[in-house]
């Protein structure tokens, strides 16, 4: 049954002295794809941000915090990385359904805060409603379910009770049965509810949705006052490759691609 009441929601006002603000989403960093780190690291390098919201997935997979302490891994080199960059501008984390297990481990390294899914951010004298946007997706009702079992703490807790190793393996395993279904055209996605979204918004008092998951960037008009903007995916392997930000102004929103050099 689709979903008709709006979820608890957060709030966040920037403070005066932010006057550009950047979303991203659907990075999926991930060992096999080291280009897509390499463009993190200079888009972080290069944006005039005064912060930067992560919107989910982030990491292809995430498989505990206590990932990041192992000698050489590859949880430790991004948040090495993102601790640098949350040195230098205000950094937030928004779980996706790849990273749902960044906990309080990851804040402690990259000294990023994490938000609650969704977040109405005041701007600029305006609401603008953030999430991942996989709760909005409700006609996938086999991943709904899932999604309701995987941020379920106890079930978490279970989870990250079991060894490092398994639950690395766990997780290529998952990524790997993901690519297949990709391979043989079974996967399919489906698209964020236009009703849900606008119960969102005017449960939220906000005029425009940002958030990523659907990997179908585009900007929707729902209603009359009410917009959904859709992030980005990063792909550095794809044909053309993509990478990009929503960037926010006092002027508005506009689209910044990104290409790695």
């Amino acid at each position: 049954m689709p979903q008709t009441v709006a979820p608890p929601m957060a709030e966040l006002v920037a403070p005066a002295g932010w006057h550009t603000v950047d979303f991203l989403a659907d990075l999926h960093l991930e060992p096999a794809q080291p280009a897509t780190l390499r463009a993190l690291q200079q888009y972080l390098d290069a944006t005039p941000a005064d912060a930067l919201f992560l919107l989910g997935d982030l990491f292809e997979v995430w498989v505990g915090d206590d990932a990041i302490d192992e000698p050489g891994s590859f949880e430790g080199e991004c948040c090495a990385l993102l601790a640098s960059a949350a040195q230098r501008r205000a950094l937030y984390f928004m779980h996706g359904n790849r990273d749902f297990l960044v906990g309080t481990g990851f804040t402690r390294h990259t000294d990023i805060a994490v938000l609650a899914d969704p977040t109405v951010l005041g701007f600029a004298g305006r609401r603008w409603l953030l999430s991942h946007g996989d709760a909005l997706c409700l006609n996938d009702v086999e991943y709904q379910r899932f999604r309701a079992l995987a941020r379920n703490p106890a079930w978490q807790a279970q989870l990250l009770a079991r060894p490092l190793n398994e639950r690395r393996a766990q997780g290529r395993s998952a990524r790997s049965e993901s690519e297949a279904r990709k391979q043989a055209g079974s996967a399919v996605y489906a698209d964020v509810d236009a009703t849900a979204a606008i119960t969102w918004l005017r449960a939220a008092r906000a005029g425009a949705l940002i958030h990523g998951h659907t990997h179908l960037p585009a900007d929707h008009m729902l209603a009359p006052g009410l917009a959904r903007h859709v992030l980005t995916d990063w792909d550095l392997g794809a044909h053309p490759p993509r990478a990009g930000a929503l960037r926010l102004t006092a002027d508005g929103l506009q689209r910044v691609p990104f290409t790695l050099t």
